[in-house]
């Protein structure tokens, strides 16, 4: 019971990772302020657990996520937690043919909405003795290759801010990290490929398979495998970190293949023989 007596908001919490991590702090204690934009989601989310509080919340509009905040603070009387996750694909387009409506779409759903959150969730975090905020960032922020650019560009962008922060509200006792997911088996896939409902388990099955054989951990990535992170970092025993982040990614960015899989230098030596060239 980690989180006994504190106050915590996530957004994002109507599926995969915010859900996972809304539960969890709820069953180690804490009063938990779900918010999505899917009110449904969270509503049923609320119904899993104890003291959670479903919130609807469109993390684009500012003025939502204001009274997200002083919502939560008004009923518990302050925030300890804040985890900004909520997200989505956002504009796939390759930055020769993104728009600027999209890019900016972009922007505001994945990195103006962490400033904002951080932002209003501050002054209800001044006089609780040390509160913990976590955004979520990606292993997209790394490099190119992962995700489409703007998304790519704006979990880089949350990286940065998470830092800046950090240094900002260190006088106030207030850590700010962020987190780091993988290839992590949520709806933010099936989402973005489209995927009818009516498939969605299926897709998420070969999700998982494909994702067990892309990186060193072979096995699919989990939303309660960055609960669990999140969790940590909001913890006692987190609590000499601030202005980092923790990559949860099975180990796909270790490097290329070969480096990790005792099969590829075969490969490569092979090829080597094949075309007369030296490693």
């Amino acid at each position: 019971m980690r989180f006994t007596g504190k106050c915590a908001v996530v957004t994002g919490a109507a599926s995969g990772i915010g859900r996972a991590t809304a539960l969890l702090l709820a069953r180690e204690g804490a009063t938990v302020f779900a918010a999505d934009l899917n009110l449904a989601g969270v509503e049923a989310v609320a119904r899993e657990g104890e003291n959670i509080v479903p919130v609807a919340c469109d993390v684009c509009d500012v003025a939502q996520i204001k009274a997200l905040m002083d919502h939560a603070a008004g009923t518990c009387g302050g925030i300890d937690i804040v985890f900004n996750n909520a997200g989505a694909v956002g504009d796939k387009a390759p930055i020769e043919e993104i728009e600027a409506d999209g890019w900016d779409l972009t922007m505001n759903l994945l990195l103006r909405s962490v400033a904002m959150g951080i932002r209003y969730a501050v002054p209800h975090m001044l006089h609780r003795g040390g509160a913990s905020i976590v955004n979520t960032a990606s292993v997209a922020a790394c490099g190119p290759g992962y995700s489409p650019t703007a998304y790519a560009v704006a979990k880089a962008g949350v990286l940065h801010l998470s830092k800046c922060a950090a240094a900002d509200l260190a006088r106030h006792g207030i850590r700010v990290n962020a987190i780091q997911p993988g290839f992590i088996n949520t709806n933010i896939f099936t989402s973005a490929m489209e995927v009818p409902d009516d498939k969605v388990e299926i897709a998420k099955a070969v999700i998982a398979q494909v994702s067990s054989n892309a990186q060193p951990v072979a096995r699919g990535g989990q939303p309660d495998d960055i609960a669990n992170a999140v969790a940590f970092l909001c913890s006692e025993a987190g609590s000499f970190m601030t202005g980092t982040s923790l990559i949860v990614d099975g180990g796909i960015t270790i490097g290329p293949r070969h480096s990790w899989d005792a099969e590829a230098p075969r490969m490569f030596e092979s090829l080597q023989a094949f075309t007369g060239t030296e490693a």
